[in-house]
């Protein structure tokens, strides 16, 4: 049997671009790989995160090669670990010959929790992002927790003879850090500030207790960002934040919003 014959073809990607405009960012969006995580209780999470992945694209290139991309995520072991973000980005701009390379890593993440009167064992699962970023040689990296909970209205609560409106909110905390942080930290930091916690599965005086764990402890958005903000300044191991919190309110069809930066 003949073996398959070899034909030269040509490499369109490498060819001379003549509009000399640099391309900022140029790669594959919403590819899906095995990762493992680590995890503070367990050890190790196994689950599966979404990658985006891109580079520099200088002036006089025409293209960059799409391919290599899907191959360095295939070629390193089957599940990637947050451990070898870094290799994984400078292999990245080593192979596609850029000076800036940039991957973003989104996936679920989940923690067991116990309801707080019964006890009773349950997942909850918040949305993780990783985005690294190599430029001229220089590696950083920011990890991004969208964490719900319940806010509770302090005017609400304050005009009424009884009750007061609470909603769900999602604080979304970005955080670029000097040492490792355990996702479980920037977790349990947005838990403790909100009105209250939210769980998978609650029994009925479990209700009770964040019924009125939430009213007794009244935040509005303002609250929110500005008490996490002020426990996320006590970890020194964070260089720089992003806080943002959203409450879905339930008596009017918008949302509140409040966000503070602290530059590194």
């Amino acid at each position: 049997m003949n073996s398959p014959e070899i034909v030269n073809i040509p490499d369109v990607q490498s060819s001379p671009d003549k509009r000399h405009l640099a391309i900022d960012k140029v790669g594959i969006k919403s590819i899906r790989h095995p990762i493992k995580v680590a995890d503070k209780s367990a050890g190790v999470q196994h689950t599966i995160a979404t990658f985006n992945m891109y580079v520099e694209l200088p002036h006089n290139f025409k293209g960059t090669h799409m391919s290599r991309f899907v191959e360095i995520l295939n070629t390193h072991e089957r599940e990637i670990s947050v451990e070898s973000f870094e290799s994984i980005l400078r292999e990245m701009v080593e192979k596609l010959e850029s000076d800036s390379g940039y991957i973003e890593m989104s996936f679920p993440y989940f923690m067991e929790k116990s309801a707080p009167v019964s006890g009773v064992k349950s997942l909850s699962d918040y949305e993780v992002t990783f985005k690294g970023e190599i430029k001229d040689g220089k590696y950083a990296l920011e990890m991004k927790v969208v964490i719900p909970v319940t806010s509770l209205c302090p005017c609400s609560k304050k005009i009424s003879d009884y009750g007061a409106h609470n909603q769900r909110s999602h604080v979304t905390i970005a955080a670029k850090t000097k040492e490792h942080v355990w996702i479980e930290e920037i977790i349990e930091v947005a838990e403790k500030e909100a009105s209250c916690e939210l769980f998978g599965l609650l029994k009925r005086p479990d209700e009770k207790y964040v019924t009125e764990r939430a009213y007794d402890n009244p935040k509005f958005v303002e609250d929110m960002v500005r008490d996490i903000a002020t426990s996320l300044n006590a970890i020194d191991r964070i260089s720089s934040y992003v806080v943002e919190s959203e409450n879905f309110e339930s008596i009017h069809n918008h949302s509140a919003y409040a966000m503070i930066v602290k530059q590194g």
